[in-house]
Order: structure tokens, then C-alpha cells, then sequence
């Protein structure tokens, strides 16, 4: 019997929505690049420097870190601990990955949320900006990076591990995992 076709949509739409991410996580990684060597090339070519664009490097590279988490659990590159999954049949990494997302990874996200949105509201309700005089009145946009990880995380966790449901509860779970990869 194959997995219902609703849960088959709402597992691609939420990968559909980390790929987003993915591809402009790729872009935002050559702009930092190039911010990267546009600071370097006025500090010891021109002997002058810019407070803003410094931060533009900081906030390129947070925001890299911060969506990239959810696109790094959509193409298996998160930290596993091999020594029982290497050797594991493919149903059984499905039933780790299940109990993983289910008791460790969904909740951390909705922590990492519950803990972290009055940080981000103070921010937005004074529009928190940079200390610095030149610098980016935008720190309450990087400060709500703090909600957006999570819950990108939250939803690609929910996406792996329904996956993942669907694989161990089909009569033909016992096949190889490259067709698990996929719906």
C-alpha cells in the first residue's frame, strides 16, 4: 500500500521550501565572499575601512549559519553518532531517525523559539540597531534569525521524520534505503 498521497505533498512542499533556502543560502555565500574581499581590499589597499560593510559580513554569515541548519538535515549532513547507525539495516536508521526527530530535534526547535521570542520582540520593539555610529540599524532583523532557524529546522524535522515514518510503517521497508531517500 503506498504512504497517502496528502503527507507525499506536505513532505515535498517542505523540502520544496528548504531547497528555496538551499539556493539562496548559495548566493548569500558568494556575496559574502565578495563583501569579504571588498573589506580586505580598502583596509590594505586604501587604508580605510567600513564599519557597515564589516557588519554586512556579520550578518551575511549568520544568516548562512543560521538557514543553512535546515538545509544541512535536508541533505543528510547533520552529526550522527555512527557507531550503531553505520552498521544498521535501512529500517532501522529510519526508526533512530524517527525517535531522534521526535524526542530530541523537534523539541529543541520549539525551545530554541519558546526561549528566544521575547529576545527578538524587546529587539523589535525599540528597532535595535548597531551600536556603532556608521553602522546597520537593522540588529533586530538578525536578531529574528533567532526564530527563523528554528522554525525552518522545526519544519524540515517534520518533513525527515515523516519521511521516515512512511518508510518503517510500508509492507516493503525492508528495501534498499536509496529508495527511502526520496518519496
Amino acid at each position: 500500500m503506498p504512504p497517502p498521497q496528502p503527507l507525499q505533498s506536505l513532505i515535498r512542499c517542505l523540502d520544496g521550501l528548504t531547497a528555496l533556502i538551499g539556493k539562496t543560502i548559495h548566493w548569500m555565500t558568494l556575496a559574502l565572499v565578495l563583501v569579504t574581499c571588498t573589506v580586505v581590499v580598502m583596509r590594505y589597499l586604501f587604508s580605510t575601512g567600513s564599519i557597515a560593510l564589516q557588519e554586512v559580513m556579520i550578518y551575511l554569515h549568520a544568516t548562512i549559519f543560521m538557514l543553512g541548519m535546515a538545509w544541512t538535515l535536508r541533505q543528510g549532513g547533520h552529526v550522527r553518532v555512527d557507531v550503531f547507525y553505520r552498521t544498521a539495516t535501512p529500517r532501522t536508521r529510519a526508526w533512530i531517525d524517527v525517535a531522534g526527530g521526535l524526542v530530541l530535534l523537534l523539541p529543541l526547535c520549539l525551545l530554541i523559539f519558546w526561549l528566544s521570542w521575547d529576545y527578538v520582540v524587546n529587539s523589535w520593539a525599540i528597532r535595535e540597531k548597531s551600536s556603532e555610529g556608521s553602522g546597520l540599524p537593522f540588529v533586530y532583523l538578525l536578531k529574528s534569525l533567532l526564530l527563523i532557524m528554528p522554525a525552518t529546522l522545526l519544519l524540515q524535522g517534520l518533513a525527515e521524520t515523516l519521511r521516515n515514518l512512511l518508510f518503517v510503517l510500508s509492507p516493503n521497508s525492508n528495501q534498499n534505503a536509496c529508495e527511502q531517500e526520496r518519496l
